[in-house]
């Protein structure tokens, strides 16, 4: 159990290929799969601390930890990251029974909940997405807070003062509530030998980067036209991560996507607006029973 799982729910792992994925269970109901984001230290019970018992009353939630975090397998492949967590998510569905699921995707999370949505779609009710990953994110410079993500590792190493500098300043809107003690669980949890050999989110490097930079980018993908599943996007309004013009972007390109900019939120709205975010999920969720 990572540093601040709680001990809310069943947690269990089961095999998926050739990799172990970890998730917590809790809660009957529709299936409701939350994802989430690449930040270091991250773990699903981490990120969704906030949201999981709220969400359990009405749904069965499911919380892996995605592979390279948590108690997950920590190898990713890297040619084509977020196709391989989609892979990866698609297969736990499977491994469970569950012939489809809402998704919840939160950054990095949400690119897998796009992609599993792309490339198998009949495995996708309904998605929410928060701040999701490579929309429009490789067309200009990285925003501040990305540069310090895929910085985490570099240098020094990771540290406390890395971590703490990442979730105040870029992370949320208002770093002063975020609790000491979330931080340096994070920073504890970030410390696992495999993942600082082999950190799961980096920057595309190598002969094959472009092509992977491309892979990355929903907005050069035609496909993403065809996802017709529909779909909530949240953005945090000062979001220093992934920038809040992909809002709009996925709102013009998707034809059933709806948009909603949360004030005073950066990139963790639900968890910096979490009564927020938990009534807008179960109402846009529950439209579909």
């Amino acid at each position: 159990m990572t540093s601040i799982d709680k001990g809310v729910g069943t947690g269990r792992t089961v095999r998926v290929g050739e990799r172990e994925i970890y998730f917590v269970e809790v809660g009957s109901g529709p299936a409701l799969v939350l994802l989430h984001g690449g930040g270091p230290g991250a773990s699903g019970m981490s990120n969704y601390s906030r949201n999981v018992e709220v969400l359990a009353q009405r749904f069965r939630v499911i919380v892996p930890d995605m592979p390279g975090y948590g108690r997950s397998s920590k190898w990713i492949d890297q040619s084509d990251p977020f196709g391989d967590l989609a892979g990866a998510i698609g297969g736990l569905l499977d491994e469970l029974g569950i012939a489809s699921a809402h998704l919840i995707g939160n950054s990095y999370g949400g690119a897998a909940a796009l992609r599993l949505a792309m490339e198998r779609p009949e495995k996708v009710d309904r998605l929410v997405l928060m701040g999701p990953g490579g929309v429009g994110t490789t067309r200009a410079l990285p925003t501040a807070g990305l540069q310090e993500l895929l910085s985490y590792y570099g240098g020094s190493g990771p540290s406390l003062e890395k971590i703490t500098r990442f979730i105040r300043e870029y992370l949320v809107y208002d770093g002063s509530a975020v609790p000491a003690e979330l931080i340096e669980a994070r920073y504890r949890d970030s410390l696992d030998p495999e993942v600082v050999a082999s950190p799961p989110l980096r920057r595309p490097s190598g002969p094959l980067a472009l092509r992977t930079v491309w892979r990355m980018d929903f907005t050069r993908d035609s496909r993403l036209r065809d996802v017709a599943h529909p779909t909530l996007v949240i953005w945090g309004t000062d979001d220093k991560v992934n920038r809040p013009a992909g809002g709009r972007m996925l709102a013009e390109a998707m034809p059933n996507c709806d948009l909603y900019l949360a004030a005073n939120a950066g990139h963790w709205v639900q968890w910096e607006r979490a009564d927020l975010f938990n009534g807008l999920a179960t109402a846009f969720l529950e439209a579909a029973l």
